[in-house]
C-alpha cells in the first residue's frame, strides 16, 4: 500500500471511521465493521451493519468526507 492511502486511512479513522463506532450515512444507521477500504483514488468503503435491518453493507464513505480527509493530510 502506498503512502496516500496509509495516510488517509489514518485520517478517516481519526474522523470515525473505525471498527466498532456508530454512524448516519445516506439516511440509515450504521455500525463499522472494519477499517476504510480503497477502491480508487477517491472511492473508499467500509463494511458495515445497518442498524435498522441487520443486513451486512459495504458503504461508500460520502466523497466531501474522503476530500477532507485528504486535504487535511495534505495541510500537516
Amino acid at each position: 500500500m502506498t503512502e496516500k492511502p496509509v495516510s488517509l486511512r489514518i485520517r478517516l479513522k481519526q474522523v470515525g471511521f473505525t471498527q466498532g463506532n456508530q454512524m448516519k450515512l445516506y439516511g440509515h444507521e450504521f455500525e463499522l465493521l472494519g477499517e476504510p477500504i480503497f477502491g480508487g483514488d477517491n472511492l473508499v468503503f467500509v463494511d458495515a451493519i445497518e442498524k435498522k435491518s441487520g443486513q451486512l453493507r459495504r458503504v461508500r464513505i460520502p466523497l466531501p468526507i474522503v476530500k477532507m480527509a485528504n486535504a487535511e493530510r495534505s495541510a500537516a
